[in-house]
């Protein structure tokens, strides 16, 4: 434990980074970053992978040798995301992250604010207590909008968590990612990014068709956990129980028939 804490401790000295500026590279709270320092508390393995991913090193590195007093070698065959890194969060008066939402009207300003603590500071943010959510992750809300991600409804609010390096995405799994020309968009992505540097994004909506976008141009990636909704559904005219009945109400009707 006190080994894990000295060698975050060394390494971000070594790249010359506060303990905030740390915290926003890796998706976690600056309070967090203090206490791995302090030997307080021991990172979870997404943690691990997130710190070891952004200073080129592996987690065996980190767990088991004394950097300060060891000679190692970064790893240079990470799938690179630089741009992913950049993110601002807001703290309560206890040093506790609050979660951001991002309505829709605040999209467009989304795409060229996300970086700017400022702007970030003015959009609506609260605390979710929810057993769910891990004090050590970072969470944002967007608001979507449109169809092609039915039966989640537009005007939906997505909870979601910051994914800060892409070997973490799940093909066929939902997120929300932001980018230079398609701003906010709730997607299913598939991380099969071929010779031209793009990744297939596919909507549940068949109507729409999948479609690909450049690396370069993505700023963040957040992981779909679950949503929000004041549309309430209603009752489907053609549930399973209800379908079965007319089933069997048609199968009576033939053997009258045959009668």
């Amino acid at each position: 434990m006190e080994l894990i804490g000295d060698n975050i401790k060394y390494l971000r000295k070594t790249k010359g980074l506060t303990q905030e500026e740390l915290a926003k590279n890796i998706g976690v709270n600056r309070a967090m970053i203090g206490s791995y320092e302090e030997n307080r508390a021991v990172p979870k393995l997404s943690v691990l992978q997130d710190i070891a991913y952004f200073f080129s090193i592996s987690i065996d590195d980190i767990i088991k040798l004394k950097l300060s007093e060891s000679s190692y070698e970064p790893i240079t065959d990470f799938i690179r995301g630089d741009n992913l890194r950049v993110i601002s969060t807001i703290v309560d008066q206890n040093d506790k992250e609050l979660i951001t939402t991002v309505p829709v009207h605040a999209s467009a300003g989304y795409t060229n604010g996300y970086a700017d603590p400022d702007y970030i500071s003015e959009l609506p943010h609260f605390s979710l207590p929810l057993v769910e959510l891990s004090k050590e992750r970072t969470y944002r809300v967007f608001q979507i909008k449109g169809d092609s991600m039915e039966p989640i409804k537009s005007g939906s609010y997505i909870i979601c968590e910051y994914l800060g390096n892409w070997e973490e995405i799940y093909d066929g799994k939902p997120y929300i990612l932001i980018s230079k020309d398609e701003g906010i968009v709730y997607k299913r992505l598939y991380n099969k990014v071929n010779e031209s540097g793009e990744i297939v994004l596919k909507s549940d909506n068949p109507d729409y068709s999948p479609y690909t976008i450049k690396v370069e141009e993505i700023h963040e990636i957040w992981k779909a956990l679950g949503f929000i909704s004041f549309d309430l559904p209603e009752p489907s005219d053609f549930n399973p129980n209800k379908l079965y009945s007319m089933i069997q109400e048609m199968k009576n009707d033939i053997d009258k028939l045959k009668k």
